[in-house]
């Protein structure tokens, strides 16, 4: 056995070939932020699953993605909210 074709640990067989065919997705709202040296993109986007933002970080070219389903944005701002809260009521260690 080659090792590149050993199962996977978790249960999954690897898939060799076609990619998957894209998401149809649509676009609903879209901004974009500029902080320091790092650039985010805000998507509300919609596809057949639901609706979700997707928030994406580029510094420098390197790009990381999160997603989050619509379902748990009010959750997701008040945890934003409370952590901006407490940036503003904690003192710094280094300044």
């Amino acid at each position: 056995m080659i090792s590149n074709d050993r199962p996977s640990p978790y249960g999954q067989p690897r898939h060799y070939g076609a990619p998957k065919p894209p998401v149809n997705e649509d676009t609903l709202k879209s901004d974009k932020i500029q902080i320091e040296r790092k650039t985010f993109l805000l998507t509300l986007k919609e596809n057949p699953r639901g609706r979700f933002l997707r928030i994406t970080e580029d510094v420098g070219g390197r790009r990381d993605t999160i997603i989050i389903p619509a379902t748990g944005l009010d959750e997701f701002k008040k945890l934003v909210d409370e952590m901006a809260k407490a940036s503003s009521e904690i003192p710094a260690k280094h300044t």
